[in-house]
């Protein structure tokens, strides 16, 4: 008797809340609420005291494109923002998004060659800044003289007018960004979805960062997504805490908030310890996590109160499995969900909303949506069902993706190789469908035979409620040519001996991943996006002072520095952006 055949489980719940792809623009997504929602709450900044309704956000943005386009702007025309979160920097996006013109949003640790550098690959003829960073364009000024006006956000800091008065004398037109809004009403010129709409920087972990070109379709779909794995409503109160010049606040918190017809809060930045305040002030009802965020509110002391809060639903990526049950019993919390994605390609992989997860998985295919495979890294040949692969994407659809690297056409046909994109990222698949993250191919670790993914092993040590951060790499080891030890380096809450760490290791890590050195420091090297530089920490070796597991002890001060050695992608046989 022959067996029924099992076919993998898909994502199939994303429905566009706007069905026609031509109005798949935020421009067009503000107009619609604006006429039949205009006195619904759109934005909330608490910090400054703000609340803008959708039509009161609409007529702010359009004064706002308005001025842009009396200095000279034209539909095309990059916009640098560089500000820290704020209703100002909201609505200079939303400008640009009435107008037709493109946003790009800089990280505001940026200085020096990280500025120059975008800079010069955009070519933008306007900034819109806090007055904080107007000595940081100064720095720079013969590098940037493609950039011709600055609106200066007043952040209250005292030097709002010496900064404008900075910028002229060294030559820039500059004014109160506060003065665009007295703009007499031009006419606009709508945006289309596939017209480029922002370019969104990487974090540049391995060479100079690239401008991830998205068009304005891609924006739109990037939001619907999340809106549809964390089921928005017109009712729902949406809490971003991350930086607006990420995507992770700007077209996967706010924008989804606008698309559904909610609200969207937006905060200066995360507090572990006011993380359950800033919820439950502002009614949030969804909000995300990042990285390390969901362990940092995790090991706030519990309070009699944690479940008075309407807090329905948690985007974590990733999601901490080992904590995620009793996290959602603490606080009342109906469901995590999670997705796998980058700013290149949307999240093809997506959790659904209140179905149980393996520990560890991401997420399943959005076959409607997009097609995935998993390939051999060297190849491109797609891999068997349970083992490691490169994750490689393309769209079913249209402008749902990026229009390549701006500016750098050669990096654009290197990751779009045999028409796929490859994400450099090492997943394996189940037979049920499920998609599990692995690591980074270039932080892939092999020891003694066995494949080690850094990431599940920063994800055990995390859950140490001394660990406060955690980077695993590989070092050269001292007995077996060509392979790693592997070496952990964590920032710690209090005095910890790292024998006690590596101890509490067994039974929650494979005994050949239990790192066998570990560093204690003060703070882990990062690019200015806050992404931890993995090749800073092999470069350093295993100085004297780190903890040898092997030895019980520290690697004495005569003992030379090992040099660093390629971490060696794990083979497809054995079982970043990363998560978006």
């Amino acid at each position: 008797m022959s067996q029924p055949i099992s076919h993998p489980m898909t994502y199939r719940d994303l429905v566009p809340t706007f069905p026609d792809p031509t109005t798949w623009t935020l421009d067009q997504v503000l107009r619609h609420h604006a006429q039949v929602r205009p006195d619904a709450l759109a934005l909330e900044c608490p910090e400054e005291s703000v609340t803008l309704t959708y039509a009161a956000g609409l007529a702010d943005a359009e004064r706002l494109a308005s001025g842009m386009l009396a200095a000279g702007a034209r539909p095309g025309d990059r916009v640098v923002i560089m500000a820290a979160n704020s209703s100002r920097f909201v609505r200079s996006w939303w400008a640009t998004a009435v107008s037709s013109l493109v946003e790009v949003p800089v990280n505001t640790n940026y200085e020096g060659e990280f500025l120059r550098h975008q800079v010069t690959v955009v070519q933008p003829r306007f900034a819109v800044i806090d007055d904080t960073y107007a000595e940081r364009f100064v720095a720079i000024k013969e590098q940037v003289r493609v950039i011709e006006e600055f609106w200066v956000i007043d952040t209250g800091a005292g030097i709002h007018d010496d900064a404008i008065d900075l910028l002229r004398e060294h030559g820039w037109v500059a004014g109160d960004w506060e003065e665009l809004l007295q703009a007499e009403p031009v006419a606009l010129t709508a945006p289309a979805p596939q017209d480029l709409g922002a370019i969104f920087f990487t974090s540049g972990t391995t060479g100079p960062s690239k401008g991830v070109a998205m068009p304005n379709s891609q924006l739109y779909f990037f939001a619907q997504e999340v809106a549809c794995f964390t089921r928005l409503t017109p009712e729902d109160v949406y809490l971003t805490t991350t930086p607006l010049f990420h995507g992770n606040a700007q077209f996967m918190a706010a924008y989804p908030a606008l698309l559904a017809g909610g609200r969207a809060v937006v905060r200066p930045k995360f507090s572990a310890s006011r993380w359950i305040d800033h919820v439950r002030d502002s009614g949030v009802t969804v909000t995300n996590f990042v990285g390390v965020m969901m362990d940092f509110a995790w090991k706030q002391a519990p309070r009699p109160d944690d479940r008075n809060n309407h807090l329905r639903c948690v985007y974590a990526a990733p999601t901490a499995s080992s904590i995620v049950e009793e996290f959602k019993e603490r606080y009342g919390i109906e469901a995590f969900v999670d997705a796998f994605g980058l700013t290149e390609t949307s999240a093809p992989i997506i959790s659904p909303y209140g179905v149980p997860r393996p520990a560890g998985a991401a997420g399943l295919q959005a076959s409607d949506w997009f097609d995935i495979r998993l390939v051999d890294p060297e190849t491109d040949r797609e891999v068997a069902v349970g083992e490691i692969g490169e994750l490689v994407v393309r769209p079913v659809h249209p402008w749902t993706c990026s229009m390549g690297y701006y500016g750098m056409p050669e990096k654009t046909v290197e990751a779009w190789r045999n028409l796929w994109f490859h994400t450099g990222d090492a997943l394996r698949k189940d037979a049920d469908g499920w998609f599990y993250f692995v690591d980074r191919y270039k932080d892939a670790l092999r020891r003694r035979g066995e494949n080690i993914s850094s990431y599940e092993v920063e994800q055990a040590i995390l859950g140490h409620p001394a660990v406060t951060e955690c980077a695993v790499i590989g070092v050269p080891a001292d007995v077996e040519a060509g392979e790693d030890e592997v070496l952990a380096a964590v920032v710690v809450d209090g005095p910890v001996d790292p024998a006690e760490i590596l101890a509490w290791c067994a039974g929650r890590i494979p005994a050949f991943a239990v790192p066998r050195f570990m560093r204690v420091v003060d703070a882990l090297p990062k690019t200015p996006s806050e992404k931890v530089r993995k090749a800073a920490l092999r470069a350093d070796g295993i100085p004297p002072g780190t903890y040898d597991r092997e030895r019980s002890a520290t690697v004495p001060a005569a003992s030379p520095p090992a040099t660093p050695a390629p971490a060696t992608p794990a083979p497809a046989t054995q079982t970043e952006e990363a998560h978006a």
